[in-house]
């Protein structure tokens, strides 16, 4: 995650020539999104001139430390890959699932990624923020959602009751409504 918010990121950003992007992360894409907006801020100054800050986050489901629930959750869905249509699913979003799926839970489910933590980072984050959570998140709790509003001053959440990971695919219309108003105040 963190080379995909300091190098992957800034460089296509910069290749699309997008000087302010409004960034939208879902689980680990809202992990790097944050990583991302803490690094871009907390940059030199001459070097903060040329990256392209973050105008607004918006997060959903986002990882700042690794939780049992996820690693549990992570570890039933590696045995449910080779047993469910699941691979078939994936596929219609990601080139080469296989690989992908394999690199995700390996790095995941690795005892070493247990101490994964990026809450000191972010206090850096200067935009605004927008956490929609679920309730009932399969792969994260409330927790996640306290350390962004502890570090990151001013962030603003939604929590969807009856929602499990993918707000924007189980509560569709309420996590529209919710980017909407919140990037409207913001525009």
């Amino acid at each position: 995650m963190h080379h995909e918010a300091r190098v992957v990121l800034p460089g296509l950003l910069e290749a699309l020539h997008i000087e302010r992007p409004i960034l939208l992360g879902h689980s680990d894409g809202g992990s790097i999104a944050l990583i991302y907006a803490a690094f871009a801020s907390a940059l030199s100054q001459a070097a903060r001139a040329q990256a392209a800050q973050p105008r607004a986050l918006i997060l959903e489901s986002p990882h700042v430390f690794v939780e049992d629930v996820t690693v549990e959750s992570i570890a039933k869905i590696r045995d449910a890959y080779a047993s469910t249509d699941l691979r078939t699913k994936l596929g219609r979003h990601h080139n080469h699932v296989d690989e992908m799926f394999q690199e995700w839970t390996t790095i995941w489910l690795d005892r070493k990624f247990r101490d994964w933590n990026i809450e000191n980072a972010l206090g850096d984050v200067r935009c605004p923020v927008l956490v929609i959570q679920g309730t009932d998140d399969e792969y994260g709790t409330m927790a996640q959602v306290a350390a962004i509003r502890r570090a990151v001053k001013g962030a603003e959440t939604l929590l969807l009751p009856e929602c499990g990971h993918s707000p924007h695919r189980d509560q569709t219309e309420a996590t529209l409504e919710a980017i909407v108003g919140f990037l409207g105040e913001r525009l």
